[in-house]
């Protein structure tokens, strides 16, 4: 008998998560191997050692890509054309570019050129001793990699905050005006905390996202964990071992970070239904 589906697709009874319990027991069947196997443990204690760049490099990027794609919906959402104009271009253009091709064209063109501009404008200050001397002469690998990541998931952020502000129903916003409330209050006491519902799941959907594609500053030299699992299996040839202990960081990173964050988001709704 094909049991009957609720509303919304989802079944009238939870699926006991069978897939979850098989990941665990593939992931405890590894955690034995890393503990009896030196190979395993050796390949793991090297690769680990770039887990803390993965994540600062995910964060930082992730919240500076939030700070940008909230200030392009908001562009798109305001009464002057041209600005809306520029928010879809911004959209538009970034979303066209492949991330890897983004990242090189950053790290490669858009860095020297910054610093090769910086110096230019402060050089001829400095000696007029309008400024402190502060001449740039690189921008570092991490940063670049960073300001990439930044670029490219804000254009896909800023579409995520579009809807969410648009879902809110009009009326409210119209009653928040009537009662005299500013821009800034009706977008921080009605608008944000009603968008912020919408908004949470596919934001955190582009996070775990994040934490994934930061494997591509492996590209620029950056020692993340893919960096460092492709250093150790090209000198050892051990590929299987080092690229089955990367996968499985990962997917500890990836699918914690998704129960973690699917928990809040239930307890979301269900305090939002009370």
């Amino acid at each position: 008998m094909v049991q009957q589906a609720g509303p919304g697709g989802h079944h009238s009874k939870d699926d006991f998560p069978w897939w979850l319990v098989v990941l665990v027991l593939i992931g405890i069947v590894i955690a034995i191997a890393i503990v009896t196997s030196d190979l395993y443990a050796q390949v793991f204690t090297t690769v680990v050692r770039g887990i803390g760049t993965t994540i600062f490099v995910t964060i930082v990027a992730f919240t500076l890509a939030m700070a940008l794609g909230l200030g392009v919906a908001l562009l798109g959402l305001t009464d002057s054309l041209i600005l809306r104009q520029t928010s879809r271009f911004y959209v538009e253009v970034i979303r066209g570019i492949p991330i890897l091709v983004l990242l090189s064209y950053i790290a490669f063109v858009g860095a020297p050129a910054f610093v090769a501009l910086y110096n230019t404008v402060t050089s001829p200050l400095a000696a007029a001793g309008w400024t402190e001397p502060l001449l740039v002469r690189d921008v570092p690998l991490m940063w670049r990699a960073i300001v990439a990541l930044m670029i490219a998931y804000a254009a896909f952020i800023a579409e995520v905050f579009r809807a969410g502000i648009q879902a809110v129903d009009n009326g409210q916003i119209e009653a928040a005006k009537a009662l005299g409330l500013s821009r800034y209050r009706r977008f921080r006491h009605v608008v944000a905390p009603q968008a912020f519902r919408v908004i949470f799941p596919p934001l955190s959907n582009d996070f775990i996202a994040m934490v994934k594609d930061s494997s591509l500053v492996s590209v620029l030299g950056v020692a993340d964990i893919t960096q460092l699992a492709k250093i150790y299996s090209s000198g050892s040839f051990r590929y299987f071992e080092s690229y089955s202990i990367l996968a499985y960081i990962y997917l500890i990173l990836t699918v914690g970070l998704s129960l973690v964050l699917r928990r809040f988001e239930k307890r979301m709704r269900e305090r939002h239904r009370r």
